[in-house]
């Protein structure tokens, strides 16, 4: 039960891609894990060691015999305990990889979230609008007199479909959950070239496909009646300044010879009686300011585009938003979160130093009996003390070395929950996690020495 419970948790922690799914599934893969820690230190080591001590040929040497009798009686005693210093090893190591990596990798993140300094969306608009847009916007950065750099702006459509590898139908009511649902972004082909610098050219029934997420295995693409065949499929997102908007789902972005064969898409995979509602529109730009200045450029962008939008007085259609306005709103989040790490890690340590200390100190009393009695039967000092001190390192650093490989096998889901914290630096995460693993074995390392040493004063 035990191994099958660990494996199935480990299974699931490795497998699991999609960011949405992660967080439902991290629960069930850490419970399946507590289960399976908690059966195979208590059952499972015992059934092993019981398996060597059958084999006579092993069994039967004075070495093998101490250290196995021996290890059998401890987890017996100690198997339990040792689980539980195991499950909060690894929770302190989660919860210190995570948050440290959140608060260092903290402008990564702003970046992720916000990859221009300043974005301009409107929702299903209309091309004046969108030509109002960019000209009033242009107005007020040529006013402003600031350089700015990394310009994008770009039409688009995006909404939720069912997928059947690449044949795309009506999302219905399950449009953000379910394995079958993705996430399409439609591109005019204009569009596309202007980002890219490049000259591409498209036949009426011909797209580009980016798949991120989703592999791509050949063939036409269908959109309900509408049929494309690919001309060049990408293994990657286009650099759309917006790309962490679509990265929670698996996503699809398609570039279409114009709007006519966007709209068209739309219809065939629309309700049916919808309407064309337009396309969506965005803006992005980095500035060579300061934040003082940045936020002071979007609040005039705000006040000239408040009255722009097809049937909107107040603007509710343009969003304009900043990284600079954020970034506090980051710190105050990922430092509340770095606090939270340190406390409930410290607790968690806390509790682990507690329990190892009492372990120590009743296998002390326990094995002083033991000594004597391996005495009187002829082993020398020396041989006791070398067979009782490996035991003791066996049993201590095995919760350890358990809690290191439940981390191992939990970090790809981790990394895929950090995605949804806009944390996309993998790396980052990697090298917070080996640190914090090291940090701490020194302070595990740490307490064991320090208990070990009432340990042999009661023994000897």
């Amino acid at each position: 039960i035990g191994f099958l419970a660990l494996a199935s948790g480990y299974t699931i922690a490795i497998v699991t891609e999609n960011p949405i799914s992660a967080l439902g599934l991290f629960f069930i893969a850490v419970i399946l894990v507590i289960l399976g820690t908690y059966c195979l230190f208590t059952a499972g080591s015992i059934a092993l060691l019981k398996s060597l001590r059958k084999n006579k040929a092993f069994y039967y040497k004075t070495k093998h015999f101490t250290s196995v009798s021996g290890m059998i009686y401890r987890m017996k005693q100690n198997a339990v305990g040792l689980a539980n210093i195991c499950i909060l090893s690894t929770m302190v190591l989660v919860m210190l990889s995570t948050t440290v990596s959140l608060y260092i990798g903290m402008e990564d993140a702003l970046r992720s979230r916000y990859p221009r300094n300043i974005m301009i969306s409107a929702s299903e608009t209309t091309d004046d609008t969108i030509r109002t847009i960019s000209d009033q916007t242009d107005d007020i950065i040529l006013q402003s007199g600031i350089p700015v750099e990394n310009v994008v702006q770009y039409r688009y459509k995006s909404y939720f479909t069912r997928h059947s590898g690449t044949v795309f139908s009506n999302s219905g009511d399950a449009a953000a959950s379910g394995p079958s649902n993705a996430i399409i972004i439609l591109i005019p082909l204009d569009d596309y070239n202007w980002l890219r610098g490049t000259d591409v050219a498209l036949s009426p029934h011909e797209l580009l496909l980016f798949t991120p997420s989703v592999p791509y295995d050949g063939g036409a693409v269908t959109f309900g009646t509408e049929t494309f065949a690919v001309k060049e499929a990408y293994r990657e997102a286009p650099d759309i300044g917006d790309d962490y908007m679509y990265s929670l789902k698996d996503s699809f972005y398609f570039i279409l010879p114009d709007s006519a064969a966007i709209q068209r898409v739309y219809m065939a995979l629309a309700d049916e009686g919808s309407k064309w509602p337009g396309l969506s529109y965005y803006y992005g730009f980095d500035m060579q300011a300061d934040d003082g200045s940045q936020i002071g450029l979007v609040s005039q962008l705000r006040a000239a585009l408040a009255g722009v939008g097809s049937g909107s007085d107040s603007g509710d259609q343009v969003y304009t938003t900043s990284a600079a306005e954020n970034k506090a709103d980051f710190l105050s989040v990922y430092g509340g979160f770095f606090f939270l790490g340190l406390f409930m890690g410290t607790l968690f340590i806390m509790a682990a130093v507690i329990i190892m200390y009492y372990k120590q100190i009743s296998e002390g009393y326990d094995d002083q009996k033991r000594f004597d009695i391996m005495q009187k039967v002829g082993l020398s000092r020396e041989e006791i003390k070398k067979t009782i001190r490996s035991q003791v390192l066996t049993v201590f650093f095995l919760p350890l070395l358990a809690a290191g490989i439940h981390i191992l096998a939990a970090f790809k889901m981790i990394t895929k929950l950090l995605f949804m914290l806009n944390l996309t630096n993998v790396t980052l995460f990697a090298w917070c996690t080996l640190g914090t693993i090291v940090v701490f074995a020194v302070i595990y390392g740490a307490v064991y020495t320090l208990t070990a040493r009432s340990y042999y004063k009661i023994v000897s």
